[in-house]
């Protein structure tokens, strides 16, 4: 089992920056990949960034491209996603979660944390 919370969600206008953060719990960090999906108000939750169990490797959906950066620490249990440039588009609810294996695919993910809001006004 892996606990996910994830911080740093807020309200930014546009072309500014923010930093969430994805703390983890539980079993061990470095077992697993990690995502970052985001859901905005009447659309279907989707794919945004994926990285690597030792990061070596991340991948982006093409609209955040050059603008949003994930990373991680496995000392520290946490994997970031750094958004800069933002768009009111940006605006959702974003969600980290753990799995196995390295991939883009939503309903390969195992463990979810609660959320927290992004809101880019223009």
């Amino acid at each position: 089992q892996v606990h996910l919370v994830e911080s740093g969600g807020g309200l930014v206008q546009a072309g500014g920056s923010l930093r969430l953060s994805c703390a983890a719990s539980g079993r061990t960090f470095s077992y697993y990949a990690l995502g970052w999906f985001r859901q905005a108000p009447g659309k279907e939750r989707e794919f945004v960034a994926a990285i690597s169990r030792n990061g070596g490797s991340s991948y982006y959906t093409d609209s955040v491209k050059g603008r949003f950066t994930i990373s991680r620490d496995n000392v520290k249990n946490t994997v970031y996603l750094q958004m800069n440039s933002l768009k009111p588009e940006d605006t959702a609810v974003y969600y980290c979660a753990a799995n196995l294996d390295y991939t883009t695919n939503m309903r390969g993910y195992d463990y979810w944390g609660q959320g927290t809001q992004v809101t880019v006004s223009s």
